[in-house]
């Protein structure tokens, strides 16, 4: 049984942002006690919080030490593999494909969570954003369950409060990666720092796609010429 912690960055039609991520983090259920603590002991090792949460917004250069340590934990441990779904906004025409940006949103989770159904039976954890989350639960667990062509089984959708589950604050940091890169407006050290770390571990730039199965670090810059 696969655990996916899932976030997205920028994922409202007109925020101001041109570029949207949908990602996660994939554990396997009997381990995630495990790097739960583990990660708290990273917490313990810089003199941080068990409570405090970990996020993209919050690399600095007084803490960057701290977060190369979580990007170095998430790649060195063999149970953790990361896939992002990336989606340029600029080229977005709902209408001409006669679709709401609400179901181009729940495709795109679609294409997150369909490569991990390969492997396993999955139960998908989904932040908490409004007071909608409930009806986006309930729209993406029906699209999910009538895939047919699904190999495994979608056990359970359920939302989350991120600042409760370090693993999906974990995809949150390298989502934010992934995103800076892609919006080409690199005006911190810390982040800069950080961000090519991550690409020099997934032996890859956070730009471009992977192959499709990477299995560790994997990334789908949509052609939304085909897929939109």
């Amino acid at each position: 049984m696969l655990n996916l912690y899932c976030d997205e960055s920028c994922h409202l039609e007109n925020d101001g942002e041109s570029v949207m991520l949908i990602g996660g983090i994939s554990c396997p259920d009997y381990v995630r006690n495990i790097v739960y603590k583990e990660i708290k002991e990273i917490k313990r090792k810089h003199g941080i919080s068990s409570r405090s949460e970990i996020k993209w917004r919050k690399v600095s250069n007084s803490k960057i030490t701290f977060y190369e340590d979580l990007v170095n934990y998430f790649f060195d441990n063999e149970h953790l593999n990361f896939r992002v779904v990336i989606i340029d906004k600029n080229k977005l025409n709902h209408k001409k494909y006669n679709q709401t940006h609400d179901d181009f949103y729940y495709k795109q989770y679609f294409y997150l969570v369909r490569k991990f159904l390969f492997e396993d039976d999955v139960n998908v954890f989904i932040d908490i954003k409004d007071t909608n989350s409930i009806l986006k639960v309930n729209k993406l667990k029906n699209i999910l369950e009538n895939w047919k062509q699904s190999p495994k089984h979608i056990k359970n959708i359920q939302q989350i409060r991120s600042h409760e589950n370090s693993i999906m604050q974990l995809a949150d940091l390298l989502i934010g990666a992934v995103a800076y890169k892609n919006r080409s407006f690199e005006s911190s050290l810390a982040r800069i720092r950080l961000s090519n770390l991550i690409s020099n571990r997934a032996k890859h730039e956070l730009t471009t796609n992977t192959k499709y199965n990477a299995i560790k670090f994997n990334i789908f810059k949509m052609e939304l010429s085909d897929e939109q």
